[in-house]
């Protein structure tokens, strides 16, 4: 039997685990306001997803501030304090590594609005209802 390579099958259960474990940490120390910053504590950004490369070393954050305004504020503000946040991450978790954090827009919440804007669409919800046909009383 061939030996299947991990190459192109997604993430494996311990990238999922770790990027979860991340994300609730993350989640956790800014709600609480930890990082001593007032411009970042005024925001409230949501740690919507995090991946973990395969090494376990390089954490992908994909954040979203509250409303969906000041995204590139919100990035650089958490780019800027990467270090306190990675060294919050070790302190909560045994890693061998504490991974570099990088972080990005979420882009789940525009997905979102577009879904939501297609559900309300007259020929979509006539579709859902009953494939074009009217309905019956």
């Amino acid at each position: 039997m061939a030996h299947r390579s991990h190459t192109g099958t997604g993430p494996s259960q311990r990238q999922l685990r770790v990027g979860e474990l991340i994300r609730r940490t993350l989640a956790d120390v800014l709600n609480r306001g930890e990082i001593h910053d007032p411009e970042l504590n005024r925001l409230s950004i949501t740690v919507g997803e995090v991946r973990c490369s395969p090494d376990l070393k390089v954490a992908t954050v994909h954040v979203m501030p509250l409303g969906g305004k000041d995204v590139e504020e919100a990035i650089a503000l958490l780019s800027k304090h990467r270090g306190e946040l990675r060294h919050h991450i070790t302190r909560q978790m045994t890693l061998k590594y504490a991974p570099d954090l990088r972080f990005r827009p979420d882009e789940t919440f525009d997905r979102l609005d577009e879904t939501r804007r297609l559900f309300s669409d007259e020929t979509v919800m006539r579709d859902i209802r009953g494939g074009g046909e009217a309905d019956e009383d």
